[in-house]
């Protein structure tokens, strides 16, 4: 029952702030690397940002500045700090892990939280 479990998606205004959240469980051997996509309607899934196994962070263009992605190694857990947040910002946000469980490494997917920006 290895998974990841995302959390802290919502509804909040242009310009305000979100966190989220991604949890993983289960018998894993190792993380080597998590990121976070986002899929809004009609549009295909993209990378919003990732973080390696030796930290080091990429941003897509649309979202640098505003955005922050940071792990909390000792609890299995990476976070999505999101500022600034844009009409266009809103969509089904993923995160994405590689682990490694039963000595085999694969990718493995969360279910998504809903981030929502409205007046």
């Amino acid at each position: 029952q290895v998974q990841l479990v995302e959390s802290g998606g919502g509804l909040v205004q242009p310009g305000g702030s979100l966190s989220v959240s991604c949890a993983a469980s289960g018998s894993i051997f190792s993380i080597y690397a998590t990121g976070w996509y986002r899929q809004a309607p009609g549009k295909q899934r993209e990378l919003v940002a990732a973080i390696t196994s030796g930290g080091s962070t990429n941003y897509a263009d649309s979202v640098k500045g505003r955005f922050t992605i940071s792990r909390d190694r000792a609890k299995n857990t990476v976070y999505l700090q999101m500022n600034s947040l844009k009409p266009e910002d809103p969509a089904v946000y993923y995160c994405s892990a590689r682990m490694v469980v039963d000595g085999i490494g694969q990718r493995y997917w969360g279910q998504g939280t809903q981030v929502t920006v409205s007046s």
